[in-house]
């Protein structure tokens, strides 16, 4: 038999309001003994809390309750709105929890059950993830718009049911007079499915938002990048000294700029012929780190940098020092008195924003875009394939592809589609 779950799902107490969800068999019942008998389903109703073997009052709160057919996690689901002190959660926890069968939750398990029950699928699951780590705006719209993720999904799973069925029809059952092989009708779902999936597979991925763009800060030594890095993140991360090559090793530092999420990169001054066998070391890893990166600072006023022109952004850098040749090509930085550092900092944003999902757009994660990549392939090999076998199976790939996108096995209904489309059945 399941196990009852129950958890704090509010923040932690002290606070205002406490709301502790038990989910599971037992949930009706436990609000019966606590409560009486229940309320309107779905309806907040003010009831006294007892332990029901003392008659001891816990509390005076707010309850509710859903059937499983209606509730979040597909299971008996009740609602418990303490007020919010320690004693007073601790109380109610330690009751539910002294009754057989029922325990605390582990993390995530409201949701599992959610997903195991059929309320939510694997795409549903990593929006709602992805909106609870949310730290910067855009990652918060983000979150919410890959959300709608699932309802796309879920009409591309039917197309694909439909063209199953169809191409089944064709192969096996050619010869009956009431089920015609519709070659343009084949074609034509095909084409609409390989054309939705590529736009969504042609957009900026998530990553950037949430592990935040590459940011390489490169140059020779002593060239102040440790310093700027520093002061563009508002505090220390790198170790600064006038002493050349202090940096020997690469040092990341995840900052928020104008609400967009970065990790900014030190790395060992560049320069050739180092007699120093650890900081040869570092500079191979600085020069992958620029062949990595999404942005690139170039802060080498005397070499030219081999670095895409869409990812360079090219500063003279310690402007402030006297001597320092005002001709240099670049923006002009300076981390001592802060010229420059501003108008560094927006072209960071506006750079970083060219590579992000626009607002309200769909961002796919890396798993989903690899069974959406593999879903895709197969669809094209598919309306490629003259062998009516091979192509059949190019179409059980692309199932396989969604079905494993989404935690859904289909094959069950792939068939209910197909005699459910044509009057094959004799």
């Amino acid at each position: 038999m399941t196990d009852t779950i129950f958890a704090l799902s509010s923040g932690a107490p002290p606070a205002a309001i406490a709301v502790v969800r038990v989910s599971g068999p037992q949930a009706h019942a436990l609000l019966e003994r606590m409560a009486g008998p229940l309320p309107e389903e779905r309806t907040l109703s003010l009831r006294s809390l007892h332990v029901w073997h003392s008659g001891e009052l816990l509390d005076r709160a707010l309850v509710a309750w859903f059937a499983a057919e209606r509730s979040v996690t597909g299971e008996p689901l009740v609602e418990l709105h303490l007020h919010g002190g320690r004693a007073t959660v601790d109380a109610v926890e330690a009751v539910l929890a002294s009754v057989p069968g029922v325990r605390r939750a582990r993390a995530g398990e409201f949701t599992w059950r959610a997903f195991e029950n059929g309320r939510l699928d694997l795409v549903q699951v990593e929006s709602l993830s992805d909106l609870l780590r949310a730290e910067t705006e855009a990652q918060r719209r983000a979150a919410l718009a890959e959300g709608g993720l699932s309802g796309k999904v879920e009409q591309w799973r039917q197309q694909l049911l439909q063209l199953s069925a169809l191409a089944e029809a064709a192969l096996d059952q050619s010869d009956e007079d009431d089920v015609p092989a519709d070659r343009a009708r084949i074609d034509a779902v095909a084409a609409d499915l390989i054309a939705g999936i590529g736009q969504l597979l042609a957009r900026p991925g998530a990553e950037r938002l949430f592990d935040g763009a590459r940011v390489v800060f490169a140059g020779p030594p002593n060239a102040g990048k440790s310093t700027l890095i520093n002061a563009l993140a508002g505090r220390e991360v790198a170790i600064t000294s006038a002493i050349a090559g202090t940096t020997r090793d690469v040092i990341e530092a995840p900052v928020r700029i104008g609400g967009v999420a970065f990790v900014l990169t030190d790395t060992a001054g560049l320069r050739q012929g180092s007699g120093d066998e650890i900081e040869r070391i570092g500079i191979d890893r600085a020069q992958r780190r620029i062949d990595e990166a999404d942005l690139v600072v170039w802060m080498d006023e005397r070499a030219e940098p081999d670095v895409a022109d869409e990812k360079l952004i090219r500063i003279f850098p310690r402007a402030d020092e006297p001597g320092r040749s005002d001709a240099a090509p670049g923006m002009r930085v300076s981390a001592v008195t802060g010229e420059g550092l501003a108008d560094l900092a927006d072209m960071l944003v506006e750079r970083a924003r060219t590579l992000l999902p626009r607002e309200g757009e769909v961002a796919l994660t890396r798993r989903q875009r690899e069974h959406l990549a593999h879903c895709h392939a197969a669809l094209v090999a598919f309306a490629a394939e003259p062998d009516e076998l091979i192509a059949a199976e190019q179409l059980r790939l692309a199932r396989q592809a969604i079905d494993e996108l989404t935690g859904r096995a289909g094959a069950e209904e792939m068939l209910d589609a197909l005699f459910g489309t044509f009057c094959i059945g004799k």
